[in-house]
């Protein structure tokens, strides 16, 4: 029943977009019991070999690139009105509140959904009001594309706005183990407090 309602509540969770939303791919919650609070995936994503380029300028491999354990990805972009800005202020709170040992072992990732306006320099000045540990990634479109697919985020597409245009996304959070399985997804509104157990305990889990 408890898997039941978690899948439930994440289908309706992640079609909440910076604007209108979008229609992604929903992961289905784990049959067994979970030690974690965020939905854990019965079919973990693969993550795809592929090379973005970071907010340094430099080529970045989402699979090999980190040495570290966890890679916790967000998509969004940096003209976003409101939710993309909250979402990435609550997983900076929620690094925070680890032990220097648990989050030197976590790597966050900002993956841009508007590669037209976020610029290499664009998400560094960012990214770095928010957490300088953490990395942002840009690319090639279809690139981006594939990477979003893989791991079921959806783009609805692009509406006029008073800053030019607005990307339409949806805004979960998915956490990926030492073996590159996107095993965990937070959707949007996790409380600070299940980010930080959900990733303590998932660094546990890798040893």
């Amino acid at each position: 029943m408890r898997s039941a309602l978690a899948g439930a509540g994440l289908a309706l969770a992640l079609l909440a977009g910076c604007t209108a939303p979008a229609t992604p791919s929903v992961p289905v919650a784990s049959e067994r019991a979970s030690r974690f609070q965020g939905v854990e995936l019965t079919t973990p994503y693969a993550l795809p070999d592929l090379t973005l380029t970071d907010h340094t300028g430099g080529d970045f491999n989402v699979r090999t690139s980190s040495e570290r354990p966890v890679l916790v990805f967000y998509y969004g972009y940096t003209n976003c009105p409101d939710i993309c800005l909250g979402v990435l202020t609550d997983i900076a709170s929620a690094m925070n509140r680890l032990s220097d040992a648990d989050r030197a072992r976590v790597q966050v990732l900002f993956v841009t959904v508007d590669p037209a306006r976020d610029t290499p320099a664009v998400l560094a000045k960012y990214l770095s009001r928010i957490d300088p540990d953490f990395i942002g990634l840009t690319g090639e479109q279809a690139d981006l594309d594939q990477l979003m697919a893989s791991m079921g985020v959806g783009v609805a597409g692009i509406e006029k706005a008073a800053t030019g245009y607005e990307v339409n996304h949806t805004a979960q959070i998915v956490g990926f183990d030492r073996e590159r399985r996107g095993v965990l997804v937070w959707p949007q509104g996790t409380a600070i407090g299940v980010l930080k157990a959900d990733l303590e305990t998932l660094v546990r889990q890798q040893g």
